[in-house]
């Protein structure tokens, strides 16, 4: 008999790890396995910088930084995945379960700030995993984060999963009194039950749709991320979303495709096994038809927007959603201020 599955797992395996030579595999549904990988591992990280530049022209944003490296959420897809295999784990369950934490991020993002010559460029919060996963309910690293850009008048664009971004409706309040924050709120489903496969620790859509409400009935602009499209498991789902979330009071919203590359692919394609074996060779199909017959694609500007018929099919449905539901220029609501930032902590009398 086959044991239970873990309560919020995302992966299935933990994948092994193409840069370490010996190889070793652990099936989730070990019972002896169980107890240790259905707890989070908190490990602390030094780094000696936390903002990166962000070099990709397909990319809008100038700079990003990752309070949280791995991510509790456990979403199959997630293109942040390969990335823990440079920390010598696997993109698998170690991605979801071994969560490294950089608790002096504040004081690096300080540090930044009061570099000499610096120019404010908006900042990207997060840009790999994200800053409002579970663990930040206790370590409040992003809401420290968040306080310095206030003392320091800098503008950020926060992108989560997770409706605990209204925890910190307070300081939100504040930034975006300045005109110096915006919030991108992922809501790739409004089906509830696909929701807790897809993306199994985040908030649930009742939730993240009040997060809607809450953020933008007091004056916070946010930007709804219907990502990423899954032909065969979200895709029929666009037009209803868009409704819904212009509903709720959302200004604007993006997408993207899904896109398998490196290690996610054989993460994705157990997770289909284990959900949706029924549908797994007519979902696989349709994204490799998406990416010139591959599952993954690594080049600027197509990576996000693919090719071929169901592409543009995704493509002309959010092109009508758009018109439809959405009609305020993106671009003006989210153009956040840079001028009140000089480089000093706290409001400052200027004196010319």
């Amino acid at each position: 008999m086959k044991p239970e599955k873990i309560k919020g797992q995302g992966a299935v395996s933990n994948v092994h790890n193409h840069f370490i030579k010996n190889r070793y595999e652990t099936s989730i549904y070990q019972d002896d396995y169980e107890e240790v990988i259905a707890k989070t591992e908190i490990i602390e990280v030094f780094p000696k910088t936390i903002v990166n530049p962000v070099k990709s022209p397909d990319l809008p944003m100038a700079y990003s930084m990752n309070p949280y490296q791995g991510c509790e959420h456990g979403c199959a897809y997630c293109f942040a995945r390969p990335t823990h295999e440079y920390w010598g784990y696997s993109a698998g369950v170690d991605f979801e379960r071994k969560i490294l934490v950089k608790k002096n991020a504040p004081e690096l993002l300080e540090k930044f700030f009061q570099k000499r010559g610096y120019k404010p460029e908006s900042i990207l919060l997060s840009g790999n995993t994200d800053c409002y996963q579970p663990v930040e309910r206790k370590l409040q690293i992003t809401r420290r984060i968040l306080q310095t850009f206030l003392d320091y008048r800098h503008p950020v664009n926060i992108l989560t999963k997770n409706a605990l971004v209204t925890r910190d409706l307070d300081i939100l309040v504040q930034l975006a009194e300045k005109n110096l924050v915006t919030v991108s709120l992922s809501i790739p489903t409004i089906n509830e039950e696909l929701r807790r496969k897809l993306e199994p620790r985040t908030s649930s859509v009742n939730t993240k749709l009040q997060a809607i409400e809450t953020l933008s009935q007091n004056g916070i602009p946010v930007n709804i991320m219907v990502a990423p499209i899954i032909p065969g498991l979200n895709s029929m789902e666009i037009l209803p979303t868009l409704k819904t979330i212009a509903e709720k009071g959302a200004h604007s919203f993006g997408y993207t495709l899904v896109r398998l590359n490196d290690t996610v692919e054989p993460i994705f394609i157990e997770w289909l096994e284990e959900h949706y074996p029924e549908r797994k060779k007519k979902v696989l199909h349709q994204i490799a038809s998406m990416h010139g017959g591959k599952l993954g694609e690594k080049q600027v500007f197509k990576r996000r927007t693919g090719e071929g018929n169901i592409a543009e099919m995704i493509h002309t449905t959010f092109r009508i959603g758009r018109q439809k539901y959405f009609t305020k220029d993106k671009d003006e609501i989210f153009r956040l201020r840079t001028d009140l930032f000089d480089g000093t902590k706290g409001e400052q009398l200027m004196l010319f």
